[in-house]
């Protein structure tokens, strides 16, 4: 959220100044560990509307700002494909339900579609006769959250952005700035808001050579959702985890036993996929798990409560932040359902 706040900042004409904990590689950050998939109405299934509207807004978004940037970034828009086991097909009818009742909420949502054997294998040729049933989500999408990241960094450099690395700061620091401020420290803000906490996630990064997937696959479980994010080069991103916990340790055992064996139960082949990378971080997340913008006074800006949704919702975050930067309001965050704080604005 930061790195495109500031791109699109400096691409506006303000002189702008960057500070981060962390360095300019993104290691430790939460993004980075992120599958980044774009699926608003499958997220729908664990999210309120406003996310899904965001997501939406943001779908439509991402072309543009990605065309922007110098490097490139992977970037497909093939739709999201949902699988289960005839075991949990009562969860599979839960969902489908939900899905329903979103697209009634929001009839421009691109409606799911029911997939039989066949029809199944004509999207995902490899997944061949493995499963019954599915539904298949148009227009979702996804793109590669690290090399996002980079051309980010390289657009910064571009812009001339003055960039602090390894250099953490507080809201307190800039008391005596006169010009906008903009926290978007996610977990790093802790100290300036109380009612933030970290959910924990955790993913496996696998290369399987002889596993083609052409979208991102969802599978339906009790537990938990997993998912599979095919990215370039026979990359393969695996989560699910969504643990209520500050813990930012390595990934539990119990966790990669799960996910790699849900993985396999999609596709065999991953059992002799190579492990690339177990990563675990925590999601910066409000009470309500939604994302909020807080002002703590004049062109004092705090964003933050992206959760799981960081991706997916962040190019809507973006416009609503620049149409408050130029206007000193913001009706397109009204339109969208995203809550702007001014309880703590003095005057």
């Amino acid at each position: 959220m930061g790195r495109l706040l500031a791109c699109e900042l400096a691409r506006q004409g303000h002189s702008v100044s960057l500070f981060d904990a962390g360095g300019p590689d993104a290691n430790g950050s939460a993004a980075r560990v992120a599958a980044a998939m774009l699926a608003p109405l499958a997220e729908s299934a664990v999210t309120e509307r406003s996310v899904v509207q965001m997501g939406q807004h943001s779908l439509k978004r991402w072309p543009k700002i990605l065309g922007a940037l110098q490097e490139p970034v992977f970037f497909q828009q093939t739709g999201t494909l949902i699988l289960w086991h005839r075991q949990d097909a009562a969860e599979a009818s839960r969902f489908a339900r939900q899905l329903e009742t979103t697209q009634h909420e929001i009839p421009s949502l691109p409606r799911a579609q029911s997939l039989d054997s066949q029809q199944i294998t004509a999207l995902e040729p490899a997944l061949g006769k493995r499963f019954a049933q599915a539904y298949f989500l148009p227009e979702e999408g996804q793109l590669d959250n690290r090399e996002l990241l980079y051309a980010l960094l390289c657009e910064l450099e571009r812009l001339t952005v003055d960039a602090h690395w390894n250099s953490p700061r507080n809201m307190h620091d800039f008391r005596d700035h006169s010009g906008w401020v903009f926290d978007c420290r996610g977990l790093g803000s802790r100290g300036d808001w109380a009612s933030l906490r970290g959910v924990r996630g955790e993913v496996i990064r696998v290369h399987a050579p002889e596993v083609t997937l052409n979208r991102p696959v969802r599978f339906i479980h009790p537990r938990y959702p997993l998912y599979i994010a095919p990215k370039p080069n026979q990359m393969f991103v695996i989560g699910a985890t969504e643990i209520e916990s500050q813990d930012m340790s390595a990934v539990s055992v119990r966790s990669a036993m799960e996910l790699l064996s849900a993985a396999y139960a999609v596709h065999s082949s991953f059992a002799e996929a190579r492990i690339i990378e177990m990563s675990a971080h925590c999601r910066p997340a409000l009470p309500d798990n939604l994302p909020a913008i807080r002002m703590l006074g004049h062109r004092r800006v705090q964003i933050n409560g992206l959760y799981r949704h960081g991706f997916l919702v962040a190019p809507a975050v973006l416009d609503a932040v620049m149409e408050l930067v130029k206007q000193g309001v913001c009706p397109l965050a009204q339109k969208l359902g995203l809550t702007i704080d001014n309880t703590l604005c003095t005057p």
